[in-house]
């Protein structure tokens, strides 16, 4: 099993009415500047070790598990709002950095709550990460019948157990779920994020550690325009990171594409862009080194 480098703390913090778990490395220090790491859908806190591991530097890291993530329990829940995590994220950093600036990095939907809290609140982010956060495709007004018809429908499934999230009998068939999804994930990495991101609820059923909540279709149409306006505000230096491996074919099946992102991420006004050799979306497990290293020379 992979051999942690830098132990990371948990801590519960009250943040809306929920217990909300954040991972901590380090300590603050009146010279720091706190490194906070939003991870992605379905996904933990924890899957940023690697990364934290491959950083030079003592760095202050500052990781929550997403509300209905990892430790993060929201256990009556029926859909989660978008806006819930931009919400989220503002308490946490009231919390952890009052009154001061962060160097934010944000993965796949994680980078995209990044990015608009970086144009919804400037003044608190002095860097700015985003890793495969490319938004969504664009929708038209005639598209919310439909949506809204959908969104109830799956909740009606949701209530009834049809959308429950799969169970497995040990960790290391955890571990090979995730070394099918992620290729390039070695067993090694995979044992160790696997006891972060299940849990073994009875002997012999590990459960992933996401409400099934978080695959009921989003009711509101993502609307373009307004995603452009806030990207348009943000002020702090932005770094965008891809990987070598396009997934947006896979995802999308043409219906938005890595051009259109390109297109749209020059609304942001202090932009670099970036690329990690010989890595696919989950690129904070496949290349934890270069990525490191990229995060560190951003913020120096």
């Amino acid at each position: 099993m992979y051999q942690v480098k830098r132990v990371f703390k948990s801590e519960f913090i009250p943040v809306r009415g929920l217990q909300y778990h954040v991972q901590v490395w380090g300590q603050p220090a009146p010279d720091q500047i706190p490194l906070v790491m939003v991870h992605g859908w379905m996904d933990v806190a924890a899957s940023y070790q690697f990364v934290v591991d491959a950083l030079h530097a003592d760095h202050y890291v500052i990781a929550p598990d997403w509300r209905g993530f990892g430790q993060t329990e929201v256990p009556d829940a029926d859909h989660f709002w978008f806006p819930d995590y931009l919400a989220d994220l503002d308490f946490l950093l009231d919390h952890y950095a009052p009154g001061q600036a962060i160097h934010l990095v944000g993965h796949s939907m994680g980078g995209n709550v990044a990015m608009l809290y970086a144009g919804v609140r400037p003044d608190r982010v002095r860097r700015l990460i985003n890793l495969e956060g490319f938004g969504m495709p664009r929708t038209v007004p005639a598209q919310a019948p439909g949506r809204y018809a959908r969104w109830m429908d799956e909740l009606k499934s949701l209530r009834q157990g049809q959308r429950d999230m799969r169970s497995y009998d040990s960790l290391e068939a955890v571990a090979e779920r995730l070394m099918k999804n992620n290729l390039r994930l070695g067993q090694d990495k995979a044992l160790w994020l696997a006891g972060h991101w299940a849990r073994e609820s009875t002997p012999g059923h590990w459960h992933i550690l996401g409400h099934p909540a978080h695959k009921i279709t989003n009711a509101q149409l993502y609307r373009v325009d307004e995603v452009q306006e806030i990207l348009h505000r943000i002020s702090a230096p932005t770094l965008c990171v891809e990987a070598s491996d396009n997934s947006m074919d896979q995802w999308w099946k043409g219906t938005y594409n890595l051009d259109e992102f390109h297109e749209r991420i020059q609304a942001v006004q202090q932009l670099e862009m970036a690329h990690i050799a010989n890595a696919g979306h989950m690129l904070h497990h496949d290349q934890p080194e270069q990525l490191a290293a990229l995060i560190e020379r951003f913020i120096a």
